[in-house]
């Protein structure tokens, strides 16, 4: 069968994707399918074709949806990633003031929408918005564009890893919508004489963000994160079915009726009339018949390694421990720390990636408000940069952390106070350790400002070491109090 025909009927069949059911008989393939079809695994292209690149989004949508090691796949990220929050933050008060209002407009809502905005990202591999900048103050509100409904992602002509426009399918009435990709500059000075030409003739209706994950730099179309796990995640969902398939047969007997004697005629009449006892019954018989409860001999061994095989497979396709699902065995909590030190270098790495993308968001946010007002954008000036700040990952081992850098600091001390190394290299040095615990600074900066503090804490010490007499000081105050009394008295 081919794709074309595969996809029609899974999508137009009244039961279009069975619940990765155990025991189906009479199909028309023999053994399991992979859920993917034939095409996924035999491309290596850039880019799946546009029939896959939707089947991989239904499938991502509906694994999500029915498939419990799928659902936490995304899930558990999404948690760790988002948990408490984010923020767009700019030095800038004006500008902190525009962000807030973008951010928490009734209609752009991030701190309800990005939850959801981050699971569509993760699923289908991209985020498109649709700009819609209101006239006079650049005022902008982001409406979401579903990547299914996405046809066509146009690169730029001179340089594949640049995309520059985004075109939808056609909708109910045929219309076909054709977006220019935004970046943050003036055409003329970003593109060639073609592609600013292409940009204003071709892609007529509006401005869109696009953000993509799995992608190759010149590949148009992003990916899913559960694309290389979704015939494995079936596969588990089938074994786990067919386990309680053998749990019903296991539970299962026949009579076994043996009439010793009896000719084919006997026989027939016995299996006729032969009336299984129910519980708490008495039947009745002479030597000539035997009566024998007969299970499936099915040898039963335990499936639990394999069962752990497929889904430790699943697993680390997501790099995911086992032991967040119940699995490892005997371990203790610095074994299963190390484990789920890759899933958190993972979830740092997809974090960055949120935290460009919502930070570029913030930068249209005021590049909008510029272009309106007639300002001119210097991106090196801080006042125009935006951080998106996220919460940690995870609690970090204060211990861990204090012994780690208390060690670091009496080397560092040691061999600076020895002649052979610098401040400066000795502070790099403790800011990479603190970098590791989610503690972020410029060696050079901080060596200055603990510089100024020290000499400002030496000024104030130096300041209260003077010593005052305070019998003298006594001694002048009732002297001037008496002056005062005296010249009282002289004017009574």
């Amino acid at each position: 069968m081919g794709i074309v025909q595969f996809v029609k009927k899974l999508w137009d069949d009244p039961a279009p994707m069975r619940e990765a059911a155990s025991a189906q008989s009479g199909g028309d393939e023999s053994g399991w399918r992979r859920l993917t079809g034939d095409g996924f695994g035999q491309l290596n292209e850039r880019d799946l074709q546009p029939m896959e690149q939707d089947r991989m989004q239904k499938l991502a949508e509906y694994l999500w949806q029915n498939n419990l090691l799928a659902n936490r796949l995304i899930e558990l990220p999404i948690a760790y990633l988002l948990a408490e929050g984010v923020t767009l933050q700019c030095v800038d008060s004006t500008h902190q003031k525009l962000l807030n209002n973008f951010w928490s407009d009734p209609i752009n809502n991030w701190p309800m929408k990005l939850e959801a905005r981050v699971r569509a990202l993760s699923l289908q591999g991209e985020q498109c918005f649709i700009a819609h900048v209101r006239e006079g103050d650049g005022f902008v509100r982001l409406g979401y564009l579903d990547p299914r409904q996405i046809a066509t992602v146009v690169n730029d002509p001179d340089n594949p890893e640049q995309p520059i426009g985004v075109v939808t399918k056609r909708d109910g009435r045929g219309r076909q919508y054709k977006y220019r990709v935004v970046v943050l500059g003036d055409d003329t000075d970003l593109f060639s004489a073609n592609t600013v030409r292409i940009r204003s003739e071709d892609f007529t209706d509006g401005e869109a963000m696009l953000f993509q994950l799995n992608k190759f730099p010149n590949g148009s179309r992003g990916r899913s994160d559960l694309l290389g796990q979704m015939d494995w995640l079936d596969a588990y969902d089938e074994f786990m079915f067919s386990e309680l398939d053998r749990v019903g047969y296991l539970r299962a007997f026949v009579w076994d009726l043996t009439v010793k004697g009896g000719d084919d005629a006997l026989i027939k009449k016995h299996e006729k009339e032969f009336s299984p006892p129910t519980p708490n019954s008495v039947y009745v018989h002479n030597d000539s018949v035997e009566l024998k409860p007969q299970t499936p001999g099915l040898q039963a061994q335990d499936t639990s390694d394999t069962a752990r095989l497929l889904r430790n497979h699943v697993l680390g396709g997501g790099t995911m421990p086992e032991t967040w699902f119940g699995g490892g065995g005997d371990v203790n909590r610095s074994t299963a720390s190390e484990m789920g030190e890759p899933t958190f270098k993972m979830y740092s790495m997809r974090q960055g990636f949120l935290k460009r993308m919502l930070e570029e968001v913030g930068r249209y946010v005021l590049w909008c408000r510029a272009q309106a007002s007639g300002e001119t954008v210097d991106w090196g000036d801080d006042k125009w940069q935006v951080t998106a700040v996220f919460p940690e990952l995870l609690n970090r081992d204060i211990t861990k952390f204090a012994s780690a850098m208390q060690s670091a600091c009496a080397s560092v001390i040691q061999m600076v106070n020895a002649g052979l190394m610098t401040e400066e290299t000795a502070l790099k040095i403790v800011a990479d350790i603190a970098q590791r615990f989610g503690q972020d600074f410029d060696a050079k900066t901080e060596l200055a400002n603990a510089r100024k503090e020290a000499q400002d804490r030496d000024r104030k010490r130096a300041a209260a070491d003077v010593f005052g007499n305070p019998a003298a000081d006594v001694a002048a105050e009732m002297k001037h109090q008496n002056a005062q009394q005296e010249k009282t008295d002289a004017a009574g």
